[in-house]
């Protein structure tokens, strides 16, 4: 079950550049990446769930068995997983581990990103996650890595993991433990058959949540002032241990915000100096150009915040022009 990770770019910002030709920058494309593939959820069912929070640095651990959730929604079959990581400290890398059990079954997760707005943006499914050989002290596993930029304006980004009927009729070949040695010691590797795990519904899972500094998915509304309102989600508070269940305190997820710790203030009525206004508009042009994109959205938020009625325009010819 091995495939190689393409990592498709995607912005929801499609409809303020949809005149604007397909373009990179910095790995990062501000096309919307078609997520029609994805079982589709009611947005209230999204919402009764209890949302796992999981922070940068931190790894959490998820028993299917014990503290997977149910969710009636059509092509999710089993318990599912959901998580919650912050928007607002920068770009992203999350790790998602299915680990195979001692029976050799093993989980095949699917994983479905959504914005702040609970809005799917981005949707990798079990064919991303690849099979990895155990090491010294990891064991026979699936494994992706999804890297994320979430845009102005968000604080939360959400992750629901889960399997599908179709991928319970796939299975996964292992290596060989023989193999595994022999390799691991330099042995010539005996001609041995692999194992093939049978794909169940239950299993442990593993998030973990770091940052970078070379993003591949650009998530949410790119200048977050025509997004949704606020919607309410499940629980957000963090479990008592690694497998407890979250508490019900429900949380409202903001309307708004991206790598700030707040929402980014609207714009002074006062109009900004000459000077200033020009040393932001080619500090951003110069930013775009460079293919820092994430630079240049800050730009763009602290110059509207002191006031620049140009800084968007400029932003936006300047994505077009790299075209």
């Amino acid at each position: 079950m091995k495939m190689k990770k393409n990592l498709v770019a995607l912005s929801l910002c499609a409809g303020l550049l949809a005149c604007a030709p397909l373009t990179s920058f910095a790995d990062v494309n501000l096309v919307p990446q078609d997520t029609s593939a994805a079982p589709a959820i009611p947005a209230g069912a999204l919402q009764q769930l209890a949302w796992t929070p999981v922070a940068q640095g931190q790894t959490q651990t998820t028993d299917l068995a014990t503290t997977g959730q149910t969710l009636n929604a059509p092509g999710i079959t089993g318990k599912v997983a959901a998580y919650s990581v912050p928007a607002n400290i920068g770009e992203l890398t999350i790790t998602l581990t299915s680990v195979a059990d001692q029976q050799k079954s093993v989980f095949a997760p699917n994983v479905l990103v959504l914005d702040q707005n609970l809005s799917p943006a981005a949707y990798f499914p079990a064919t991303y996650f690849a099979y990895q050989e155990p090491g010294v002290i990891a064991a026979d596993r699936l494994e992706g890595t999804i890297k994320l930029t979430p845009a102005l304006g968000q604080q939360k980004l959400y992750l629901l993991v889960f399997t599908t009927p179709k991928d319970l009729q796939q299975t996964t070949t292992m290596i060989n433990p023989a193999k595994a040695y022999a390799k691991g010691v330099g042995n010539a590797v005996p001609d041995i058959p692999d194992p093939v795990a049978r794909h169940t519904t239950e299993g442990t899972v593993k998030l973990k949540v770091s940052t970078n500094s070379a993003s591949s998915i650009l998530v949410g509304p790119l200048f977050g002032s025509s997004g949704q309102s606020s919607v309410t989600v499940g629980n957000t508070a963090a479990p008592a241990t690694a497998y407890a269940a979250p508490a019900p305190a429900p949380v409202a997820a903001p309307a708004t915000a991206h790598a700030a710790a707040a929402p980014a203030p609207a714009a002074k009525s006062e109009p900004v100096l000459n000077d200033t206004e020009n040393y932001f508009n080619q500090a951003i042009k110069q930013a775009v150009n460079s293919g820092d994109i994430d630079k240049a959205l800050k730009l763009l938020n602290e110059a509207e915040r002191l006031g620049s009625t140009s800084a968007r325009s400029t932003f936006i010819s300047s994505v077009k022009g790299k075209g």
